[in-house]
């Protein structure tokens, strides 16, 4: 698993099924996965709650326990790398907008119908509010 969004994708799912089942973050990552993909899951793990608020902050009329926990998953991880680029180690960040693609694209594939917009309208929300005050998201 070389390419970045393969390792975010791990990343995700590793997230998804800790939420889901409640088991060890560690037991869930794969044997083989890189650097990149264990401090990413554990970055956005140590960050959830500040991730979580940034997405409650963004979906109007959504509580966070009413967004699928997959949707919630792929949305933390996209948020970690547009809030915090040095969490996981790598040659160059991903820019925010690139967050946003992979995450909408991620949706696309494993999520509702509903799921890409509602991921993309989130994620572009809170990267406005990043450009107006950086220091706030």
């Amino acid at each position: 698993m070389s390419r970045r969004s393969d390792q975010r994708r791990a990343a995700v799912f590793a997230l998804y099924q800790h939420e889901v089942t409640g088991r060890e973050l560690g037991d869930l990552l794969e044997r083989d996965a890189s650097m990149f993909t264990r401090s990413l899951a554990y970055a956005v793990e140590d960050r959830r709650g500040e991730l979580d608020a940034v997405i409650s902050a963004h979906s109007k009329g959504w509580p966070i326990q009413r967004i699928a926990p997959l949707e919630r998953s792929i949305m933390r991880v996209a948020l970690l790398e547009m809030l915090h680029a040095d969490a996981a180690p790598g040659d160059t960040p991903i820019p925010p907008e690139g967050a946003i693609d992979e995450a909408v694209e991620t949706a696309k594939i494993y999520c509702g119908a509903d799921a890409p917009g509602f991921v993309n309208g989130i994620l572009a929300a809170a990267l406005r509010q990043i450009g107006e005050n950086p220091q706030q998201p």
